[in-house]
């Protein structure tokens, strides 16, 4: 596939956060500015402080970090599509794409997360598929196959397929995939983006190599959570 691209755009706040940041503090500001025409200005602080400490959050969850893995040297490594916490490792059935045990690696994301996502593996985009569904605690085992989610299979370039699943949560109501059936990628872009709490499913195969345990807080294309075994040399 050759070198890896670097495709990074520049963004410190994430395009999907510009109309909810701008309408939002259009929102808030004429609010406040009809609680200061009151006699009483207490209603106008105390909205105030609430609405700076909400907008200071809003503004978090859509920082977009200037992210590069460390290293040149990406072969049969995953790395972690999302900023948060492992909920889940633990082998299951995953019946829908490759009908086999499988490894799978979940990662919640909290409010308080980054919530861009990352592509885990170079390779070739084989299948996105979007599927409505409920919206249970994103944390919960039944999120996996029962909530909203968003599948992007990804062909490793010796020949591995890898599953990653962006599921939306009690919060988030919508998934944004960037990925394209037939498009190349590259770790340290952008795969998609998940609007509030929500989590990350990553299937890999039985033979990997786990680098996360559960509870590990993991960094967006920074953290190593598996190795593949190199099926050109096996």
């Amino acid at each position: 596939m050759g070198k890896r691209l670097k495709k990074i755009k520049k963004i410190r706040i994430h395009r999907e956060g510009t109309d909810s940041l701008i309408y939002g503090f259009i929102f808030l500001a004429t609010i406040s500015l009809l609680l200061w025409r009151l006699d009483t200005k207490i209603p106008f602080w105390i909205f105030t402080v609430i609405a700076v400490a909400v907008y200071l959050i809003v503004i978090n969850f859509f920082r977009c970090p200037i992210r590069r893995f460390p290293s040149e040297d990406t072969e049969n490594i995953v790395v972690a599509p999302a900023d948060g916490k492992i909920v889940v490792v633990e082998e299951v059935d995953e019946d829908k794409y490759f009908h086999e045990r499988r490894i799978m690696v979940s990662i919640f994301m909290s409010l308080f997360n980054v919530h861009a996502n990352w592509f885990p593996v170079d390779g070739t985009v084989k299948t996105v598929l979007h599927q409505n569904g409920n919206f249970h605690k994103a944390w919960l085992p039944k999120a996996s196959s029962e909530n909203e989610h968003a599948d992007v299979v990804i062909t490793t370039v010796d020949g591995t397929d890898i599953l990653c699943r962006q599921i939306a949560g009690a919060m988030a109501r919508r998934i944004v995939t960037y990925a394209k059936e037939g498009d190349e990628c590259y770790i340290d872009e952008h795969l998609g983006f998940i609007k509030f709490g929500s989590r990350v499913d990553v299937y890999l195969p039985l033979d990997a190599e786990v680098c996360v345990k559960m509870g590990q807080t993991t960094v967006g294309d920074q953290t190593v959570i598996a190795r593949l075994k190199n099926k050109m040399t096996s």
